[in-house]
């Protein structure tokens, strides 16, 4: 594995992957956005799906107790009496020197004694009530309120929410960070750890999320085609046949833009069998995707106005109650003849 970085393809999309990221925030940056940096770790699920990796500490912690308590087993009741009993017995030597008016010295003597036998009876106290396993409540549950942020941490799945508080007091900005989805899902359309782009426009509308859409995914093509021509060249060779035209094609030829409904009209009244069936209210597959944009189009298509059942809760309402104010830019693969 060390040595992956080393070959062709892998130098190839590395050098790729840079100039994206970098053209990413020149575009931004030349179009008024502010870069805000949102957590990682947070305690929202902001997507709703609670499909997230959790991160606690409780597993490592419950490690440590474990291993302490088989190299030194927690005290008993009998063991926690006996260090209380001891605490009494050091009080009463006090309380006796005071009453015998014995010397300062020799109280104070006595006063240390018996301050470290309570340290030591809320140590064996504490450790009694050490036991093996992850802490439990009282109900059952994993008793979170031990674990390091004292509730369910988890590793984001999108900075969204945060970035939406900026826009409220900023204006356009967007946040460009790792995300991690656990989708029981392993395929090559799902990945557990990803880089994302989420941009936040203040007073716009739908129009103005997709012209920004467009006008990004452009630039994109445009700054490959400009920075990277030699690893595409290498791309083409060796990996797709068509992707400088690609770029060339998305990058210089403007959107389609339908609705959701009539792009389920055109795909029910085409003369070709789906594999997945095509009526309105499902999510559209890779399959109607690509017809819509390698044969009926053929060109970037940006599907708009979903269902509100296959879209996330936080996506506004239209006015016709049935559909919410979504969009989806899908780009051709390769285009048919």
């Amino acid at each position: 594995v060390h040595l992956r970085a080393r070959t062709n393809t892998i130098g190839a999309v590395a050098r790729i992957r840079h100039q994206l990221a970098y053209a990413t925030h020149s575009f931004f940056d030349e179009n008024g956005f502010l870069y805000i940096h949102t957590p990682i770790i947070t305690t929202s699920d902001c997507e709703g799906a609670g499909e997230m990796f959790q991160v606690t500490a409780l597993f490592s912690q419950a490690e440590k107790v474990e291993k302490e308590l088989k190299e030194n087993p927690a005290p008993s009741e009998a063991d926690v009496e006996a260090a209380k009993l001891v605490v009494k017995e050091k009080g009463d030597a006090v309380a006796q020197l005071k009453a015998a008016k014995a010397s300062k010295q020799e109280i104070t003597a006595a006063v240390s004694v018996l301050t470290k036998a309570k340290e030591n009876v809320l140590r064996v106290e504490e450790r009694s009530k050490l036991k093996p396993g992850l802490p439990l409540k009282g109900d059952g549950k994993i008793a979170f309120e031990n674990d390091f942020f004292k509730r369910q941490a988890f590793l984001t799945v999108s900075g969204q929410l945060q970035v939406e508080t900026y826009a409220c007091a900023l204006s356009n900005v967007y946040t460009f960070g790792p995300t991690f989805r656990a989708e029981n899902s392993h395929t090559s359309r799902h990945l557990a750890e990803f880089w994302m782009v989420e941009p936040e426009i203040a007073f716009a509308n739908l129009q103005d999320d997709m012209n920004c859409a467009e006008r990004y995914v452009q630039y994109l093509c445009k700054w490959l085609l400009k920075h990277c021509r030699e690893d595409m060249e290498f791309m083409v060779k060796h990996v797709d046949k068509t992707a400088i035209e690609r770029l060339e094609l998305v990058s210089s030829t403007p959107f389609e833009r339908i609705s959701y409904t009539k792009a389920v009209e055109i795909l029910e009244g085409v003369d070709k069998k789906f594999e997945n069936k095509v009526e309105w209210g499902i999510d559209l597959a890779s399959e109607h995707e690509r017809y819509l944009t390698e044969v009926i189009f053929r060109r970037p298509v940006i599907v708009y106005n979903y269902p509100k059942g296959i879209k996330a809760f936080y996506m506004r309402l239209n006015d016709d109650q049935k559909t919410v104010a979504a969009m989806d830019v899908l780009v051709p693969k390769r285009l048919v003849n």
